[in-house]
C-alpha cells in the first residue's frame, strides 16, 4: 500500500472532491451504485420529480413508486426502469424521465503522492482511462518520478502495474492507458534524487535523470564556485550493509539514487 502523504508545497486535496457534482456531460453509460445521488425529473409531473440517494441495497425511493432498484443500471437504463414503473402504476400515460447524477460515490479512484491535487475522484464513466483520471488530478508535480503505479483488482485478483507517465501524456504509450476501476489507487512517487554540496553554486538535491553522470549533476547544481575544483570530487553511496562507501570517481561516472556528491575547495 503506497503512502498517502502529499509532497510539501503541493496543493492539498479538496475537502470533498468526490462529493462535488460531476460534469453535465456525465456519460449515459455510467453505472449507478449505492451512495450515488440522483435527480429524477418527470416531464410535466413535478410531483413525481425528486432528488434522492441510492441506499446500500441499491434502491432509490421515489414519490408514489416507493423503492426502485437502480444500482447496476446505466443512467439510460435507470430512466427506462423508472418510466416503466410509472406506466405500470398508471401514474403517467407517456412518462418522459430524465435522471441526472448529482453526486458520485459508488465508483471512485484515489490519486496519491506527488500530484497537483491528490484525493479521491469520481469515475463518471465506465470507460475512464488513466490519462483522464490524472488530468482531473492536475498531473504530476515537478518532483514526481516518471513511473507511476496503478493498483487494484481485476477479475477478483490483485493487480499492480507500472506506467511511464511521460510517455502516457505524449500518447506514445496507449497500451498502458488502462480503464480505471472502482477503488483503484494511482500513486506517483517522488523522483530519485542525488545530493550535491560543497563548492557548487546551488547546493542541495538534484533530480536524478536516467544515466545522469557526475558532470551533469554538477551542472544541475549551477556548476562550481570560483573556489571549487574538479580534483578530488567525492561520491558517497550506501553499501550493502547500509554504511556509506566513499569513492573519487571521474566526471563521467554514472550516479545512483541517494548518492552524495561533494565538491572540495581548491587549495590554490
Amino acid at each position: 500500500q503506497p503512502p498517502a502523504a502529499a509532497p510539501s508545497g503541493a496543493t492539498p486535496p479538496a475537502a470533498s472532491i468526490a462529493s462535488t457534482a460531476p460534469s453535465a456531460a456525465t456519460a449515459a453509460d455510467y453505472v449507478l451504485g449505492p451512495g450515488d445521488r440522483v435527480r429524477v425529473s418527470v416531464f410535466q409531473s413535478p410531483e413525481l420529480s425528486t432528488e434522492t440517494r441510492l441506499a446500500e441495497n441499491g434502491n432509490a425511493t421515489l414519490p408514489l413508486l416507493g423503492e426502485v432498484p437502480l444500482a447496476g443500471a446505466t443512467v439510460t437504463e435507470a430512466e427506462h426502469r423508472v418510466a416503466q414503473g410509472l406506466l405500470r402504476a398508471r401514474l403517467v400515460r407517456a412518462p418522459q424521465v430524465t435522471i441526472e447524477v448529482t453526486e458520485i460515490r459508488a465508483h471512485q479512484a484515489a490519486v496519491l503522492g506527488f500530484v497537483v491535487h491528490p484525493g479521491r475522484y469520481p469515475l463518471e464513466s465506465s470507460a475512464t482511462h488513466l490519462s483522464e483520471l490524472m488530468a482531473q488530478a492536475g498531473g504530476t508535480t515537478p518532483d514526481a518520478a516518471d513511473l507511476i503505479t496503478v493498483s487494484g483488482t481485476r477479475n477478483g485478483k490483485p493487480m499492480r502495474m507500472t506506467v511511464d507517465f511521460r510517455q502516457l501524456t505524449t500518447g506514445a504509450d496507449r497500451e498502458h492507458d488502462i480503464v480505471i476501476r472502482n477503488n483503484d489507487i494511482v500513486y506517483a512517487p517522488r523522483a530519485p534524487q542525488v545530493y550535491v554540496y560543497g563548492e557548487v553554486q546551488r547546493p542541495g538535491t538534484v533530480r536524478l535523470e536516467p544515466g545522469m553522470r557526475v558532470l551533469q549533476a554538477l551542472a544541475a547544481a549551477g556548476g562550481l564556485t570560483l573556489r571549487g575544483t574538479q580534483r578530488g570530487i567525492r561520491v558517497s553511496r550506501p553499501g550493502p550493509d547500509g554504511q556509506l562507501v566513499q569513492t573519487t570517481p571521474g566526471l563521467q561516472a554514472v550516479l545512483q539514487p541517494e548518492d552524495v556528491v561533494y565538491v572540495p575547495e581548491s587549495l590554490f
